[in-house]
């Protein structure tokens, strides 16, 4: 894959991925619901799964009311929103589920830090989801919030995708540990298929670093350099956005709530070992791209310094034998050998017994 300067510049502008704050967005009181983002759906779709270890109920619903009315049930209810623009739907809920204003709030705010905030009748929690495209091989960062209750499950997207399918599924099919678990253990399974996704794009960009190491040393092209800083760039755009969730992970294992039971903190736990497993991949091919930075120049200076050896050796043969030839190129009347019948071929002897005789020297010293 070669990559000109207009490429890196276009791979370098969309991963810089960095929170910009709008300057609408200055002097906003923190408990404010306003959308802080880009809008990237038309309309905010509602949908809502409500299961316990026998029955199962799967809908897309026009309003929060009917969730509302599960919370007095024993089941477990997961209500996923899908887009954030809609201030009253978002306002609605606050309401309907006497959340803080503060709690939605940050919901909102999708370029906010991933965090973990413990409220009276709620945690908060927010994390980076990471998508890569199988064709183009763009990787999109999209705000994930869960606000975690002791019936309902609220998760937030900035847009409508599959990723939480496989999650949908297993409730689907009535899969024993899901389907008996609560609210927590729910929030467990969403969380370890964002981390899931962390580990696989690592290891596809790794192939792809792993690929680009055995062709260095054969094929040391200017090409190569270009792939290696789209790569360092890459890894930097998925490391600015892992290490903090490892940090939300972290405290999240650590909250003392009635909301988390004592057997799912184990899980969370195993989620930690996952996303510091993918912390560990990212620092470690980042290492591997310095190598393969160094491995490149010093190729190039090898190469370099093999041609300016022969340039060298090259010119020092030939400077006594231009000397021989400058001698018997002056103009002076007198000059004896000029008169001898064999001069010529005696020069020409002398040149390549001269010539013979560096080459077996350098050779003898290991200069060829």
């Amino acid at each position: 894959m070669h990559l000109n300067t207009k490429d890196i510049l276009s791979v370098s502008r969309s991963l810089t991925g960095f929170a910009k704050k709008r300057k609408e967005d200055i002097g906003l009181a923190p408990d404010d619901i306003s959308f802080r983002g880009e809008r990237k759906m038309d309309q905010v779709v509602l949908r809502m799964v409500d299961y316990d270890a026998k029955d199962f109920k799967e809908e897309t619903i026009g309003d929060i009311q009917t969730v509302l009315e599960h919370r007095k049930n024993a089941s477990v209810t997961w209500f996923n929103i899908d887009g954030l623009h809609d201030t009253n739907v978002i306002e609605n809920i606050a309401e309907g589920f006497d959340f803080d204003k503060l709690v939605l709030a940050e919901v909102m705010d999708v370029h906010a830090r991933p965090k973990v905030h413990d409220f009276s009748n709620c945690i908060l929690l927010s994390i980076k989801m990471l998508q890569q495209d199988e064709q183009s091989g763009r990787i999109s960062v999209e705000n994930l919030s869960l606000i975690i209750t002791d019936s309902v499950l609220l998760s937030f997207q900035e847009r409508r995708g599959d990723v939480f399918e496989p999650v949908r599924e297993r409730i689907r099919t009535q899969k024993k540990r899901i389907r008996n678990g609560g609210t927590d253990y729910l929030t467990f399974a969403l969380l370890d298929i964002v981390i899931d996704n962390y580990i696989y794009i690592i290891g596809l960009l790794g192939e792809k670093i792993e690929t680009l190491e055995e062709n260095l040393l054969t094929e040391p092209k200017k090409s190569v350099i270009d792939e290696i800083y789209t790569y360092k760039r890459k890894l930097n755009f998925l490391r600015k956005n892992i290490t903090p969730a490892k940090e939300m992970i972290l405290s999240l294992s650590k909250v003392e709530s009635e909301v988390i039971k004592e057997s799912t903190q184990v899980h969370f736990k195993e989620l930690l070992d996952n996303i510091n497993q993918a912390v560990d991949a990212s620092e470690t091919y980042r290492d591997i791209l310095s190598d393969q930075l160094n491995i490149y120049h010093t190729t190039i200076s090898t190469k370099l310094n093999d041609i300016m050896k022969f340039l060298t050796i090259f010119s020092v043969i030939f400077i006594p034998l231009t000397f021989i030839a400058g001698i018997y190129g002056t103009n002076f009347e007198v000059v004896p050998e000029l008169k001898y019948e064999y001069s010529y071929f005696i020069m020409w002897g002398v040149m390549i017994v001269v010539a013979i005789g560096m080459l077996l020297y350098f050779k003898k010293r290991k200069w060829l």
